[in-house]
């Protein structure tokens, strides 16, 4: 079995094709410090890059699942140049360097299931957002929280939730501020699935997690390249490019391995 990196804010579990990726500042209800910005993206990379890993799922320690930026990273945010101009150069390339520490979640090949209970703030809006699948237990709070510290959602959360739900809702959560709770989420759209607790939430996710491992992983990943190919382009490119996509990565073995275990009535064996 494939060692998960080793990390300080984050805990790495992998069995069974099943990666879990818990934020573990709990004492802090999972706010986003610095190192674990870093660490998301590495522990995702990684993810990407290990063959055994086929599904993750992203979930929080804890009463919450994260209660946003962790504060004290505004303290630590300088940029030192006697041009303004210069200046704010660097405070882009500051904010962009988050964002792609963020989408290594949409870049990452295989699915994310994001798991949320409690809190659901403002940086973890972004986060989730990246996720493919979101899911919560009843008590879940979601809420856009930029606009009440005075300033502009700049991680995502703004490009993603116009395509996740209706646009005037997604213009009132971010002008507004207001929480939005897990029924109100499910109706939206946002989320897939609202469960009783966060046991039973994490037990479902976690079944529908083992039901994506027991398919080819490979066509697992091109189902989600595809999807998202589709989401940015026409109908006619998407078209185009599931066509591309088959006829160059389709994979005989996996077929064979299918149509056999179906008619043997067993679960297929895939290659990673």
């Amino acid at each position: 079995m494939a060692d998960c990196p080793n990390t300080e804010t984050l805990a790495l579990h992998l069995e069974d094709h099943i990666l879990d990726i818990r934020l573990n500042r709990p004492e802090s209800a999972n706010a986003v410090n610095r190192p674990m910005w870093h660490e998301l993206q590495e522990a995702f990379e990684w993810a990407d890059r290990t063959a055994e890993v086929r599904v993750i799922i992203l979930s929080g320690e804890g009463k919450h699942f994260c209660a946003g930026i962790d504060l004290s990273m505004f303290a630590g945010i300088t940029t030192e140049h006697e041009d303004p101009s210069r200046a704010n150069e660097q405070f882009v390339d500051h904010l962009q360097g988050l964002q792609r520490n963020l989408q290594s979640l949409r870049i990452c090949k295989k699915p994310v299931l994001a798991a949320t209970h409690g809190a659901c703030i403002g940086a973890a809006i972004d986060m989730i957002c990246y996720a493919d699948m979101r899911y919560c237990a009843a008590a879940t709070t979601f809420c856009v929280k930029e606009i009440d510290i005075g300033i502009v959602a700049d991680v995502g959360t703004l490009q993603n939730l116009p395509g996740l739900m209706p646009d005037g809702l997604v213009r009132e959560l971010a002008l507004t501020g207001r929480n939005m709770d897990a029924e109100e989420a499910k109706e939206s759209g946002f989320v897939t699935r609202v469960y009783p607790d966060r046991d039973a939430l994490m037990s479902g996710v976690r079944s529908i997690a083992a039901q994506l491992a027991e398919k080819t992983p490979l066509a697992v990943r091109g189902t989600k390249r595809v999807l998202n190919y589709a989401r940015d382009h026409t109908v006619e490119d998407g078209l185009e490019y599931v066509a591309i996509w088959n006829a160059a990565m389709m994979s005989k073995i996996d077929v064979e391995e299918a149509m056999t275990a179906k008619l043997e009535k067993r679960l297929p064996k895939f290659l990673d």
